[in-house]
């Protein structure tokens, strides 16, 4: 068995009919070369700066607030999610994530101070976000590694809805070159359940038909070119929200240029989640894909594996949440720990020449 190398800062796996290495990467050539990059997706739990903002609701995260949200439980936090994110897919790549989409953060400045943070300053991370209209302040945003991703362009979608009074989280779409290739990557938060599944779940579809849209615009403009959706969608892969408004489906067999992949759809179904409530588990945190990256005349990037990150330590060890994720609150309390979500990541590959 060949052990995985450096290359010019490139994780490079050398294949073969007997390799047993990391996610099992196989290849239809008896001996095959490929690169691999890792792009994943957070739900960072209220990343608050400890700033009283005006016209957010964003009191409880102040040092005055019912969460004495101060500056060192503030930079506890920091430090908790810096620890995570710096080892989300160094299994598979020394650097880890090449773009990480997060969820629930207040402000660009939040997200820079995440990046700075002692256990990331090493990768360098740059970060994208743009304010929305949600009305506690939480936005989605970007971090990526600009040795490996260089962003073109990219823009904040609103949902528009007819009760005007609805606002909800934007949708964040950047386009780039990942590692030369280019790539199209959207990241959103839709809106939450609160008010019961049924009843909201409108909101959701809202949310997803907005998302349809963007991906078929890109396709439209840039044929080919592999987009990934990512973020805390409030629902689970065989919600009506993404099997009918995101036309997405668990079976490859079935993927078009009209129907997008979501390979978390066969996870669930085996009891796999990303957050658990009331001894449930579910798997709101997903990436779904289009047809390009599972396209095998594809010379760019195409798509390998998918993980939930749910290791030992960002679990709860003891009590009645045993098991579920170690948030940072609980029941009104401080818990120190990281998130109420696990993270997500996707595993590309790309053959070399």
């Amino acid at each position: 068995m060949t052990t995985p190398s450096r290359l010019s800062t490139k994780w490079m796996i050398i294949l073969s009919s007997c390799s047993f290495l990391p996610f099992s990467i196989h290849a239809q050539s008896s001996e095959a070369s490929f690169e691999v990059s890792c792009i994943g997706f957070y739900n960072v739990e209220n990343l608050f700066d400890t700033l009283d903002t005006e016209d957010k609701y964003d009191e409880e995260f102040t040092p005055a607030g019912k969460n004495a949200w101060g500056t060192n439980r503030y930079q506890h936090k920091l430090d908790q999610l810096g620890k995570v994110i710096a080892d989300l897919g160094t299994q598979v790549h020394p650097q880890g994530l090449a773009i990480l989409g997060v969820a629930e953060v207040e402000n660009i400045q939040a997200l820079e101070d995440l990046s700075k943070n002692r256990y990331l300053t090493e990768r360098g991370y740059e970060v994208i976000l743009e304010e929305g209209p949600d009305r506690r302040g939480i936005d989605v945003g970007m971090l990526y590694n600009p040795e490996h991703f260089k962003p073109t362009g990219w823009k904040s979608v609103t949902l528009n809805m007819a009760d005007t009074s609805f606002r909800t989280r934007d949708q964040l779409v950047v386009s780039g070159l990942l590692d030369g290739s280019p790539i199209h990557v959207i990241v959103a938060h839709w809106p939450s359940r609160s008010g019961g599944q049924k009843r909201s779940e409108p909101n959701r579809m809202a949310a997803a038909d907005l998302g349809r849209s963007i991906i078929d615009s890109l396709t439209k403009v840039s044929p080919g070119v592999p987009i990934l959706y990512m973020g805390d969608l409030n629902d689970d892969p065989i919600n009506k929200s993404l099997v009918r408004s995101m036309r997405a489906t668990g079976d490859p067999k079935f993927v078009t240029s009209d129907r997008l992949y979501n390979p978390m759809y066969d996870m669930y179904n085996k009891g796999v989640g990303s957050l658990a409530w009331r001894d449930t588990w579910n798997l709101f945190d997903q990436i779904i894909m289009n047809d390009a990256l599972l396209d095998e005349k594809n010379t760019g990037w195409r798509y390998h594996t998918t993980r939930v990150y749910n290791k030992p330590y960002l679990t709860t060890a003891e009590g009645n949440f045993k098991g579920y994720p170690f948030r940072t609150f609980a029941g009104g309390a401080w818990t120190a720990g990281y998130s109420d979500h696990f993270p997500v990541y996707v595993v590309l590959k790309r053959m070399l020449p």
